[in-house]
C-alpha cells in the first residue's frame, strides 16, 4: 500500500475506534474458586484495560488520525493570527545546498553532525549533469548537490556565491495549487508544476523564487513511498556515525541588501500568506561598531519561520554587509537546528570537530540574575559558550558555529526552546561581539 494514495484516514480511524471500544467494554473474565466472576486486567504491557478506560495509546492515535486529511498531511492549528494562511504548509521538506564537492560535504555532515545517509543520484542512476547526496537527522533533511559538467546553472551559482543554500523546499498538500496561488499573487516562477514518477509512486513539485537566487520548491509527496524522490536510489554506506541529537529546523534566516527587508516581508505576507511575529530595529541589534534590522515571518501553523535581516548604519561593516559582499547578493545566512538537550548535543558536536563562536566568560557572571532560574548548570553553558534568553513564555538556549565554508557566509545555529517563542533578543549583543571578533581576524570588520 502506498501511504496516502488509496487509503484515507477514515479507514484507519474506524479500526482504531473498534479496538478502543473493545478495551472500553471488554475486560478479561476469570473463574475464581468460589465461582464468582471477577475481572482482571489483561497482561499486555502498555496496552491494557484500566478499569474500563481505553489505553492512552489509542486515545492519542485516534486524536492524530482524526486531524488528518490523508496519510501524509495534518490539519494543524493556526497559531499566527496575522497570517492569511491561504497556502497550507506542513513543514520543511528539505534544504538543498549547491556545493563544490557533494561527496566530501556529505562526509562532513555525517562525521561532524551525525546526519544519516538516505539517498543518492548521480551517473549510476542516469543523472548526467549533477550528483546529489541526501542525508537526514530526525526531521532535518539536507540535499548536497554538485555539478558533473563544466558549465551550467549549478556551476554559475557556486562561482558567484560559493557553497550555499539554493532550495528551501516546503512540504504541501497540493503543489499545483501552491504554485498557482503564489504566481497569482506576484511570485516569479522557477518551476511550473510537474509530476515525476517511478515504481514507488509519484511526486508533484513546483517552485518560485524568493530573495536573490534562492528558491522555494513546493513538494507534494502523499502518493510516494520511495526513499526521497523519483530518480534517487537508496544510499547505504557502511559508515554511519551516531546522530548528534538534532531534531528539526526551527527557523531559516535570510540576509538581504540595504532597504530590502520590508520588500521581502511584504513578499512573504502577500505572496505566501505569512504573518509577522516579531521585529527588531538597530537599537535592539547593535554593538559599538555594527548593527542590523530584522523581522520574522511565519506561516499560520508556525512550523515555518523566516527571519529576514538587512544591514543598518554603524561605525564599521556589519556581519550582514560581510555576507552580502562575499555571497554577492541576498541568500540564506543560517539554519537554526533544534535539539532537546543543547548541552549534550553541543558537547558531541565539539568532540567531532564542529567549531562554534567563543563567548566571553563575563557573559555568565550574572546570567541567572538576568534570565532567572534555569535547569542547566551555568558552568556547562560557560564551558560550551551557550547563550540564554528569556521571554514571557519561558527561555531558550542557543549557540552559533563559525562559517561552514571558506567564504564567511553561511553558518548553523543550534537552539533549544524551553517554552520561549522569541529569537534571542537578549543575546544579540554578546553574539554580535563574538562575530565581530571573527570579522576582525578576517580583516572584514
Amino acid at each position: 500500500m502506498r501511504c496516502g494514495n488509496t487509503h484515507k484516514p477514515d479507514y484507519f480511524l474506524a479500526i482504531l475506534r473498534k479496538i478502543e471500544n473493545f478495551f472500553l467494554f471488554s475486560r478479561q473474565i476469570v473463574r475464581t474458586p468460589d465461582s464468582r466472576r471477577k475481572p482482571r486486567a489483561t497482561r499486555l504491557g502498555v496496552i491494557r484495560s484500566n478499569h474500563g478506560k481505553p489505553p492512552n495509546f489509542f486515545k492519542e492515535t485516534i486524536k492524530i488520525y482524526s486531524t488528518m486529511k490523508d496519510a501524509t498531511s495534518l490539519q494543524l492549528e493556526k497559531e499566527i493570527k496575522d497570517a492569511e494562511d491561504f497556502l497550507p504548509i506542513l513543514g520543511t521538506d528539505y534544504v538543498e545546498f549547491y556545493v563544490g564537492n557533494a561527496k566530501q560535504a556529505a562526509h562532513h555532515y555525517q562525521a561532524a553532525w551525525g546526519f544519516q545517509p538516505v539517498a543518492y543520484k548521480g551517473l549510476e542512476t542516469g543523472s548526467k549533469d549533477r550528483v546529489s547526496y541526501v542525508l537526514q537527522q530526525d526531521k532535518i533533511r539536507f540535499v548536497l548537490t554538485s555539478p558533473l559538467q563544466k558549465d551550467g546553472a549549478i556551476n554559475e551559482h557556486i562561482n558567484l556565491h560559493g557553497d550555499g543554500v539554493k532550495v528551501v523546499a516546503l512540504w504541501v498538500d497540493d503543489a499545483k495549487s501552491a504554485y498557482e496561488e503564489t504566481i497569482k499573487r506576484g511570485a516569479k516562477s522557477y518551476l511550473e508544476p510537474e509530476t515525476i514518477e517511478d515504481e514507488q509512486g509519484k511526486v508533484v513539485r513546483s517552485g518560485i523564487y524568493t530573495y536573490g537566487e534562492t528558491v522555494h520548491m513546493f513538494i507534494e509527496r502523499k502518493a510516494y513511498s520511495g526513499v526521497f524522490l523519483p530518480g534517487f536510489t537508496a544510499w547505504n554506506p557502511d559508515y554511519r556515525p551516531e546522530p548528534a541529537g538534532l531534531k528539526y529546523i526551527d527557523h531559516t534566516v535570510g540576509n538581504v541588501d540595504w532597504g530590502q527587508m520590508n520588500t521581502w516581508i511584504e513578499f512573504y505576507r502577500d505572496v505566501l500568506g505569512f504573518g509577522q511575529i516579531i521585529s527588531f530595529d538597530d537599537k535592539d541589534i547593535s554593538t559599538e561598531y555594527s548593527a542590523l534590522m530584522s523581522k520574522v515571518m511565519a506561516n499560520g501553523n508556525a512550523r515555518i519561520k523566516f527571519p529576514i535581516n538587512e544591514p543598518a548604519k554603524g561605525k564599521k561593516k556589519s556581519q550582514i554587509e560581510e555576507y552580502i559582499d562575499f555571497y554577492n547578493g541576498p541568500g540564506v545566512q543560517h539554519l537554526a537546528l533544534a535539539t532537546d538537550d543543547i548541552v549534550k548535543t553541543v558537547r558531541e558536536l565539539q568532540s567531532r570537530g564542529v567549531e562554534f563562536l567563543t563567548i566571553p566568560t563575563n557573559y555568565y557572571e550574572d546570567l541567572t540574575e538576568r534570565v532567572g532560574p534555569i535547569d542547566e548548570d551555568v558552568k556547562d553553558l560557560e564551558e560550551l559558550g551557550v547563550l540564554v534568553d528569556v521571554d514571557d513564555e519561558g527561555y531558550l538556549l542557543q549557540l552559533f558555529t563559525k562559517p561552514l565554508a571558506v567564504r564567511p557566509t553561511m553558518f548553523i545555529e543550534v537552539i533549544q526552546r524551553k517554552g520561549a517563542k522569541s529569537f534571542g533578543k537578549g543575546t544579540f549583543k554578546a553574539l554580535f561581539e563574538a562575530i565581530e571578533r571573527e570579522q576582525e581576524l578576517r580583516g572584514t570588520l
